[in-house]
């Protein structure tokens, strides 16, 4: 029977051949929990009188939302976590490596072909590495961290077949927000995203962490690119590429098939309070911001950080904008370290931050405040997503961050000499 990558992978986990839109019990190769969301899993896992988890081995747990600790229920619910993990035999990577979906992908927690859950909407970002990854609620997780497995509705998946060549200063951020722009918010409910094309095919990794990340804000369940040379480049020493032939069959059924040429693709900025709301940057360019926030999970690698300073040079932030500078891990706290880059920021007037998620949630550190702007590159620009209901948040990629961290106003990063 012809599949689609994720019926590929669903099969091969089952032991039998199934298709999209049958529902079924499948073991989960992992799960990971963080300080937000992992309490009340932990909470149902026992009111469903578990005792010990499925397997310890196979349990993330790490601390990036609130760190270290900002207040005193925060550091309640961290310390009770703790002692969950010490007495169940979970490794607690704590609040000592950054951000959850950085993490479990660095420390070669996700393999291609696998299984893995998480209790946070943008743990599809596993799926650059050619795994089924998807976000759950508590619940469900509670179930998993008891039961070692999970009823899944096998989804339906729309490819994303992509070619051509990024312009200067255009990449994968732009990419996703235009895709985003084209399917919408809600067109690829509970639907698989399948990346492929030449230019995917190329794309390195953390530009493929980029695309999946943001699958969940069209509505996907999961968001996957085939495995290729890439990720076999990534993850060794990591984990074993087991199958760097996992691809969807020429025949496989799709619910649609989209088509985007990024050759004459520009910079692109979505505008509050919708991601899909997304325009080119040219059409926006001068809009005052407050404060400018580059990192998160989605834009806070080494080669983002590395974009941004591109752009930056030997010049100077606004000083009428805070510039918050937040890595996505300590691995790639210490590249930029070690390259010069954290210094180079710092000099610009940057406030650089130890390893988290920060502003992006809104529930931490670096808030607007009502009728202030935000120009951040990270995933959501809801009402309310890092700060006051009475802020705008926009989104891009860390080159237009940076650009428009230099004028103040919200700048094509192709215009900066």
């Amino acid at each position: 029977m012809a599949g689609t990558i994720t019926e590929k992978i669903f099969s091969a986990r089952c032991g039998k051949e199934v298709a999209a839109g049958e529902v079924i019990m499948a073991p989960i190769s992992g799960a990971m929990i963080h300080d937000i969301t992992g309490p009340l899993a932990i909470e149902k896992f026992y009111e469903m009188g578990g005792k010990k988890v499925f397997d310890p081995a196979k349990i993330i747990m790490l601390f990036d939302h609130q760190v270290p600790a900002d207040s005193l229920n925060a550091a309640e619910i961290q310390k009770n976590m703790r002692i969950f993990a010490k007495e169940q035999g979970i490794h607690n990577y704590d609040i000592k490596e950054g951000v959850c979906h950085q993490v479990t992908l660095e420390k070669g927690r996700v393999c291609p072909g696998d299984i893995v859950i998480g209790s946070d909407s943008h743990t599809c970002m596993y799926g650059a590495v050619g795994a089924f990854a998807t976000g759950v609620g508590s619940t469900d997780m509670g179930f998993a961290l008891r039961y070692g497995c999970l009823y899944f509705r096998i989804p339906e998946s729309i490819r994303a077949d992509v070619t051509g060549k990024f312009q200067k200063r255009v990449g994968a951020k732009d990419l996703i927000l235009n895709i985003i722009k084209d399917i919408t918010v809600d067109g690829a409910t509970y639907k698989a995203v399948e990346f492929t094309g030449d230019t995917i095919g190329s794309l390195n990794m953390p530009g493929r962490m980029t695309c999946c990340n943001m699958a969940i804000e069209m509505g996907g369940k999961a968001g996957i690119v085939p495995p290729n040379r890439v990720t076999k480049e990534y993850l060794s020493g990591r984990c074993t590429c087991r199958d760097e032939s996992l691809v969807s069959d020429p025949d496989a059924v799709y619910a649609s098939w989209r088509n985007y040429d990024v050759s004459d693709l520009v910079p692109q900025v979505a505008v509050p309070h919708n991601v899909d709301q997304v325009v080119d940057v040219t059409d926006i360019a001068g809009t005052h911001v407050d404060q400018v926030f580059i990192g998160s999970c989605t834009n806070g690698r080494f080669e983002d950080l590395m974009e941004a300073a591109e752009v930056l040079g030997d010049k100077k932030f606004s000083d009428e904008v805070r510039v918050l500078v937040i890595p996505a891990s300590k691995a790639e706290y210490l590249k930029a370290l070690r390259a010069g880059i954290i210094e180079q920021f710092v000099e610009a007037g940057a406030l650089v931050e130890a390893p988290c998620c920060g502003p992006c949630m809104g529930g931490s550190f670096g808030l607007i405040a009502s009728g202030e702007v935000s120009f951040s590159t990270s995933n959501r620009n809801f009402k309310g997503r890092q700060g006051s209901a009475e802020g705008k948040v926009f989104l891009g990629s860390a080159a237009t961050a940076a650009a428009t961290a230099i004028y103040g106003e919200i700048t094509d990063p192709r215009e900066v000499r």
